[in-house]
C-alpha cells in the first residue's frame, strides 16, 4: 500500500460519523470536501467500501457523491486505481484583472515563456478589434502562461505599436503585461468586453499546455480600453478547462 493510500485511509478514520437531521448525502459531501482539502492534490481517496463503513451509509450514496465531486472537477478517477483529489482550479472573476493577478490571488506563482514578440501589420480582424486601419503596425505577443510552473494558458495579444513604442523589446517572461503597461506607459485601464466559449484543444495547443488533444478548454476573446475609450489591446486566450473556471456575480433582470 503506497503513502497516498495510507494517508487517505488514516484521514477518513479521523472524521466523525454523520449525525444530525440533514440528508446523509449532503453531510457525506461536506465530509469528503473536508477530507480532500486536508489531503491535497493527487491524493488517493478511500474506497467506496471504506467510506460507506466509516460513515454508515450505503455504497450507492458514496458513489453518487463521488460522482458529483468528479463532475465538479474536484476529483478524478483512474481505472482500477480509485478516485483522487484533483488540482485546484484557478477562478476568473468578473472583475478586470490580469493572469498574474488571478494567480497571485490563489497563492500561486505566475510565470510563463514568450513564443513570439514582434511588430507586424494588423490584418483586417485585428485592425477592426483595435479600431485602427488595416495594415497599421501592432505588437503581437504570443505566450504560454504558468501557475507554479504548470502550463495553464496560451495567449495571443495585439497592441497598437504607436501607443507602446519598443514594447516588442521588453522582457516579458514571467512578467505581468498589465503591470508593465501601467509602469512604463502610464496606462490607466477602463473597461473590457470579453466573450468565453468552450472548445476542444488542437494537438498543437495541447502540446504547449501539457494536455491531451481534444481536451476541453475555455477560449476567451477580450478587447480592453483606457478610461477615455481608446482600445489598448485585443487578446485571445486559451485556458485548460481542467484547471480553470469562471465566477460571475449576477443581479436580477431589471435591477
Amino acid at each position: 500500500m503506497d503513502g497516498s493510500r495510507r494517508t487517505g485511509h488514516a484521514a477518513a478514520e479521523a472524521l466523525a460519523p454523520l449525525v444530525g437531521s440533514k440528508p446523509k448525502g449532503e453531510q457525506l459531501r461536506h465530509a469528503l470536501e473536508q477530507l480532500m482539502s486536508g489531503l491535497g492534490p493527487g491524493a488517493l481517496l478511500p474506497s467506496e467500501r471504506i467510506l460507506a463503513e466509516r460513515f454508515g451509509v450505503a455504497r450507492m450514496t458514496v458513489r453518487r457523491e463521488l460522482d458529483r465531486l468528479t463532475a465538479d472537477g474536484l476529483a478524478y478517477r483512474v481505472e482500477r486505481q480509485g478516485t483522487f483529489v484533483a488540482e485546484g482550479r484557478i477562478v476568473q472573476s468578473d472583475a478586470l484583472s490580469s493572469f498574474s493577478e488571478d494567480i497571485v490571488a490563489r497563492g500561486m506563482t505566475p510565470g510563463g515563456r514568450t513564443l513570439a514578440q514582434e511588430v507586424v501589420p494588423a490584418d483586417d480582424a485585428v485592425a477592426a478589434a483595435l479600431e485602427r486601419p488595416p495594415g497599421v503596425p501592432v505588437v503581437r505577443i504570443h505566450r504560454v502562461r504558468t501557475a507554479d510552473g504548470e502550463p495553464i494558458a496560451e495567449e495571443w495579444i495585439h497592441l497598437p505599436s504607436d501607443d507602446f513604442p519598443l514594447l516588442e523589446r521588453a522582457p516579458l517572461d514571467g512578467r505581468s503585461l498589465y503591470a508593465l503597461l501601467r509602469q512604463r506607459y502610464g496606462v490607466t485601464f477602463g473597461e473590457a468586453d470579453q466573450r468565453a466559449s468552450a472548445v476542444a484543444m488542437t494537438a498543437e495547443e495541447a502540446a504547449l499546455l501539457d494536455a491531451e488533444a481534444g481536451q476541453p478548454a475555455f477560449l476567451f476573446r477580450r478587447t480592453t480600453r483606457r478610461h477615455n475609450g481608446r482600445v489598448i489591446e485585443s487578446a485571445r486566450s486559451l485556458y485548460r478547462g481542467d484547471r480553470y473556471e469562471i465566477a460571475m456575480h449576477q443581479l436580477p433582470r431589471g435591477s
